[in-house]
């Protein structure tokens, strides 16, 4: 869930933290073995066995109501970049957090004893991360927390939302051609209009109406997908008449054994909820792979062989590498991408429409024959993009 410590104590209890506030006693003291793994120990009576962890994904990393984002250089430009500061030798992190919070910045930065506030800008985007190690320096006021130095800054993300994209209209003009925002259902689509519609400031449409999404904003999907009112529109459709009636499109793939689970979670929980137990374990979920498994290779061999002006984007690609990836997909759509609003959306990136991932299942429900299956659809794609002179599937796709 984000801290930074974990405590186990009593062979079943555990506690989470961003602070260890008690003395050291003595390792024999931890005696209890785990109960679900007996070969560990967790912690014993009135003791907990304590583990720092190193979080990988930055946005997992949480302290309080701030998001960690990293260590970063200081900038050039320092006092333009974050153009408010305050002195505080009594430093920690709620601290800083909370003055950058209450001066209505998106962005907190520690930098010894100096916090310093502002967005994320071309003079400080946040790409450049550096080594935790460089800001390890111990907070003047809270020794279990580090403060950054003068030259390299501790930065976290603060509740204050970036409203520099948050700003959106239907297009001014009727559009000059219909870009389709194609997927296998399961892809990401509904997260990538998100993307999309902030970082152009325009609304996107649909080939269906779907009034759940229109009820959570998306006021796009109640226009006719004819309308030319919108800047691109969803559609899961695979056949030749329907591609054909786009101009250009972004192909957006997906993991297929990770597509197929977020379809059938959305199939039987909706949107942002989860299939129940009955489900994966009953008929559905092998009648489901049987139907699906095969469309997700025909519906990228089909906008590949039939579809005008097709951008592949991989959701893998966009996960790991936003900036880059909206940039290539604004620039299909014909908008010149401000660069100030797209950090913005790095920043508002997750919106309303990710699942949690408190609740993934506690097994694989691929069989062995499904995963054969699946991989040869996955050489099939990967094949069909390579002839196109495109980068193949990413490598994580196989072997599983």
């Amino acid at each position: 869930r984000g801290y930074l410590y974990a405590g186990l104590e009593f062979g079943a209890e555990c506690y989470c933290g961003h602070k260890i506030q008690a003395s050291n006693a003595s390792e024999s003291e931890c005696n209890m073995a785990c109960k679900g793994e007996r070969s560990n120990t967790c912690g014993g009576v009135n003791r907990l066995s304590i583990y720092r962890l190193e979080l990988a994904q930055e946005s997992a990393r949480r302290y309080g109501s701030a998001i960690f984002r990293g260590c970063f250089r200081r900038p050039d430009n320092v006092s333009i970049a974050l153009p408010v500061s305050q002195l505080m030798l009594n430093m920690s992190v709620d601290k800083c957090v909370d003055f950058c919070t209450e001066k209505e910045y998106p962005l907190s930065a520690l930098a010894g004893t100096s916090c310093r506030c502002g967005f994320p800008t071309t003079l400080f985007t946040l790409h450049e991360r550096e080594d935790e190690q460089l800001c390890a320096q111990k907070c003047a006021g809270e020794e279990f927390e580090s403060c950054g130095t003068a030259e390299y800054l501790l930065v976290y993300q603060t509740q204050v939302q970036d409203n520099r994209c948050m700003d959106r209209r239907f297009l001014p003009a009727r559009a000059k051609q219909l870009v389709a925002l194609a997927s296998f259902p399961g892809a990401g689509n509904t997260w990538a209009r998100h993307l999309i519609e902030l970082a152009t400031g325009f609304y996107t449409g649909s080939y269906y109406f779907d009034g759940s999404l229109y009820n959570k904003g998306f006021k796009g999907e109640r226009d006719h997908w004819r309308s030319g009112r919108t800047i691109c529109i969803k559609t899961h459709e695979s056949g030749q008449k329907e591609i054909e009636s786009f101009d250009a499109a972004i192909l957006l793939i997906r993991n297929p054994y990770k597509a197929l689970m977020a379809e059938f979670n959305r199939k039987y929980g909706g949107h942002i909820g989860f299939a129940a137990h009955a489900h994966w374990k009953g008929k559905e979920w092998p009648e489901f792979v049987a139907n699906y498994a095969p469309w997700w290779a025909t519906h990228t061999l089909d906008w590949l062989r039939y579809g005008k002006k097709v951008l592949v984007v991989h959701f893998e690609d966009l996960k790991r590498d936003l900036f880059a990836q909206l940039q290539r997909m604004v620039g299909l759509l014909g908008i010149a991408a401000c660069e100030d609003r797209l950090l913005c959306v790095e920043g508002q990136k997750d919106g309303n429409f990710k699942r949690s991932g408190l609740r993934k299942l506690e097994y694989d429900p691929y069989t062995p024959e499904m995963r054969k299956v699946i991989s040869g659809y996955i050489k099939t794609v990967d094949t069909a993009l390579k002839l196109r002179n495109l980068s193949g599937v990413p490598d994580d796709y196989y072997p599983r």
